[in-house]
């Protein structure tokens, strides 16, 4: 009697560029603390009129988002905006590996400068592989699947009110299994 919803997808991740490509310094990494590791992606956002793109930022210690921004194109200027939201936020970013896919938006001589500029170390898959950044991954999951962004909006607009209501549901009121049924907002202040 239940019927699968049948799943749309976007490319979101061009990999093929002249751009430097990083090592992933996280494998090893036994993350204890907030602001120690943030992983990153983006994923589409369907409207009427075409595609929006989400570029998200969640710090992997008590899975919060941190940084988030909605805009009309794949460019750089989407990521740039959340990775500064992120870090106006931050209030100790002391040892931060930022940790994404190797898209052209993260391995941009731009978005690695601003990285270089705060001292935060930068970490990419290897095999460009989904399990290599597997956070990132879950959270647009959860964001598309129990907050229904997986929706058509009628507009940017709307999937813009959308977005930020579902972030700030997903950051202070889903309570998570891997945080002992605690919001990421409450980790993320208690040990922050």
């Amino acid at each position: 009697m239940l019927t699968h919803r049948k799943k749309y997808s976007c490319r979101t991740t061009n990999s093929l560029h002249r751009f430097y490509k990083y090592r992933n310094i996280i494998k090893d990494v036994e993350v204890d603390r907030p602001n120690q590791v943030w992983v990153s992606d983006i994923t589409y956002i369907r409207t009427v009129k075409g595609f929006c793109y989400l570029a998200l930022i969640t710090d992997m210690y008590s899975r919060k988002i941190v940084g988030w921004d909605l805009s009309n194109s794949l460019e750089l200027s989407g990521c740039v905006r959340a990775l500064n939201k992120a870090l106006y936020q931050a209030k100790e970013i002391e040892q931060l590996i930022h940790h994404s896919d190797r898209g052209i938006q993260y391995c941009s001589n731009v978005y690695t400068q601003i990285l270089k500029r705060n001292n935060i170390g930068i970490s990419m898959t290897e095999e460009n592989h989904c399990y290599e950044n597997a956070l990132a991954e879950r959270v647009n999951g959860i964001l598309k699947d129990e907050f229904y962004l997986d929706q058509t909006f009628d507009n940017k607009e709307h999937a813009k009110r959308a977005t930020k209501n579902a972030i700030k549901l997903y950051n202070e009121i889903r309570l998570h299994l891997s945080l002992d049924f605690k919001t990421p907002e409450m980790v993320y202040k208690l040990t922050a």
